[in-house]
């Protein structure tokens, strides 16, 4: 028998992030008991690094502004594989979460009419992120903690959770440690909500935190959850590319919503050279009269093409580098120092707009952003993929599992607009925890069984077993292996043999996986982390591959270079990704539901 402590919850949150803390506190809110895992300490969730704002249709600075206008935007963003009645409900309720936020006091930019200020983004017919500089994210993550801390939360910090556990088809709890010590904890609980994050560090060059390593979408895929829309990593466009130490840290695309122009080593300023038809307009200004376009969703608001969807404008900086137009250090050049021509004080303009980025690359790079451009290139950003879940409830197919923010699916569809992912947080994050609470209070006590118990705990003691442990320190070798490959053979433009190549090297890379060592103890063990976290790695990205080789078309953050259209037969379904009975990793096709009559036509309304 392993030695394990208990600790019963009606309601445990996996994840700490925006997603974690909003469940938290509106489970606790119901007044049951309510536990908060976090793989790292509190206040060190990725969301912190998000930056530009939260979508939420206010309407604060053009009065033009609705849900029904978000929800047209993140339906085409998502390219229609979208859940519908996730975009619907997003864009209904994401003012009523950031009015919240604002009521338990974060601080938000204001227009000089005091109102919440909000800024153009990649994909938005209208100013639609509310902000706080170039902060929001922390500021969120501020709130909710500050406000959280009352609500009698019991918070465990610095516990790897490393599978769930259940009784019969119901959820039961989950099997964790502590990273500090070692120990192994048991957490008991009538519902858990998934709230992890994503699965960046399967990648090379990302920006994302160490804790991003598809921990939620695997152990939820385990004990019989789907996952869906696997296919679509979005990279975005502007990552640091210098010095090599901070290659692929976020520039936000605040940046360019403040004004900031993307050119290639020759000087052109080569996004007015691609614009789709679906963003053209007989109106439009010509790109020698200036730094904007009109756009056929908002014939009145003029906006840059640095402001086209992401994947669009990764994909055109991809292009610039491959063809010898990229700056020195293998990237382009983005600069927000030229507003000076347009705006007085520019200097201090810039700092007040963009104070993290000036900081950032002030401290990392040695370049002064309000007077010289950065050097940026793409990097792996976000999965839109992910757990699948009710659109009402965030329930997964397993009762009493509920998912919510990045590593739940359904919302973004194939590609997700910016500024989506903050208010995706606190919208589906309050569902969530509103539901498992619901959920914990209708059915009774859950029972472990001793036996599930003792095999997580062999499973997470076998890379410290020297008998069954053989490929000594391997554990970071094979994740560097694995991001090299998901890198080069699984990013930005995917072709079908390197993708089954991949496929076949990602089973190897499992072999070498299940004999690798950590030697040492259980405490302070860094290489003991790492072996465990690369089952998660290997498992998410076997889904990517194998949902991208299923995906014979280019749409939204997914290109093959061998299918370079799109292909309209892959607009009925999304491709669900199942253990099979056996164990092995099966990808289905399921058709997706109508939209019902009146969100076709707002859609229509609002092209």
């Amino acid at each position: 028998m392993v030695d394990v402590e208990t600790v019963e919850h009606d309601v445990l949150v996996i994840g700490a992030g925006g997603a974690g803390l909003r469940a938290a506190i509106e489970a606790a809110g119901s007044g049951i008991s309510v536990g908060l895992v976090c793989k790292s300490l509190l206040g060190k969730a990725h969301t912190v690094m998000a930056e530009g704002g939260m979508a939420a249709a206010m309407a604060n600075v053009d009065e033009r502004d609705s849900w029904k206008t978000h929800f047209a935007d993140t339906m085409r963003g998502g390219y229609y594989l979208n859940n519908w009645r996730m975009a619907q409900i997003h864009a209904q309720q994401a003012p009523d979460r950031v009015r919240e936020l604002e009521a338990w006091g974060a601080v938000f930019d204001r227009t000089a009419a005091g109102k919440i200020m909000q800024r153009n983004f990649g994909g938005h017919a209208h100013p639609r992120l509310a902000h706080v500089g170039d902060r929001t994210g922390l500021e969120m993550i501020r709130t909710l903690q500050d406000h959280g801390v009352h609500q009698g939360i019991d918070v465990h910090m610095e516990f790897t959770i490393t599978c769930l556990l259940k009784d019969g088809d119901r959820i039961a709890g989950a099997f964790g440690y502590s990273r500090e010590l070692g120990k192994f904890i048991l957490f008991k609980a009538k519902a858990v909500v998934m709230a992890t994050g994503g699965i960046g560090r399967a990648y090379k060059i990302t920006s994302n935190s160490w804790e991003y390593t598809g921990d939620g979408q695997t152990i939820a895929y385990d004990v019989g959850a789907d996952l869906i829309d696997m296919e679509f990593v979005q990279f975005h466009p502007t990552g640091m590319v210098w010095p090599p130490s901070v290659k692929g840290i976020l520039v936000t695309e605040g940046v360019r919503g403040e004004g900031g122009i993307l050119k290639n080593s020759n000087g052109e300023r080569f996004m007015f050279g691609d614009i789709p038809d679906n963003y053209k307009s007989s109106t439009a200004d010509t790109p020698q009269e200036g730094w904007r376009y009109v756009t056929k969703t908002d014939k009145d608001a003029r906006r840059p093409p640095e402001l086209l969807t992401r994947d669009h404008v990764a994909r055109c900086i991809r292009r610039e580098v491959r063809e010898g137009r990229g700056s020195p250090h293998g990237g382009v050049f983005l600069d927000i120092a030229w507003i000076k021509e347009k705006i007085q004080n520019s200097e201090e303009h810039i700092k007040k707009k963009l104070p993290s980025m000036y900081h950032q690359f002030k401290e990392l790079a040695g370049i002064d952003i309000t007077k010289e451009p950065m050097e940026v290139g793409p990097t792996t950003h976000y999965t839109m993929g992910g757990i699948r879940v009710d659109g009402e409830t965030q329930m997964t197919a397993v009762p009493g599992l509920f998912a919510a923010g990045e590593c739940a699916a359904g919302l973004h569809g194939a590609n997700r607009l910016g500024g989506n992912s903050l208010s995706d947080l606190v919208v589906f994050g309050k569902l969530a925890g509103e539901y498992a609470a619901a959920f914990a209070k209708e059915h009774g006590s859950v029972s472990v069984n001793d036996d599930d118990v003792n095999q997580a705990g062999k499973d997470a003691l076998a890379p410290l077993d020297s008998s069954s442990a053989t490929e000594a320190g391997g554990a970071y070798q094979v994740q560097y292996d694995l991001q090299d490959l998901m890198q080069e053979k699984v990013g930005i433009v995917r072709i079908e043999e390197e993708l089954l190549e991949a496929i076949d090297s990602i089973k190897e890379l499992k072999k070498r996986a299940a004999t690798v060592s950590a030697p040492g103890n259980r405490q302070y063990n860094p290489g003991w982390h790492t072996a465990i976290d690369l089952r998660n790695l290997l498992t998410v990205s076997e889904a990517v591959a194998r949902s991208a080789t299923m995906r014979k078309e280019s749409r939204g953050a997914h290109t093959r270079e061998d299918f370079p259209d799109k292909d309209d037969s892959y607009s009925e379904f999304n491709h669900v990704v199942r253990k099979g009975p056996d164990g092995e990793m099966l990808v289905i096709r399921e058709a997706i539901s109508e939209l019902p009559p009146e969100l076709i036509q707002i859609i229509e309304d609002h092209k």
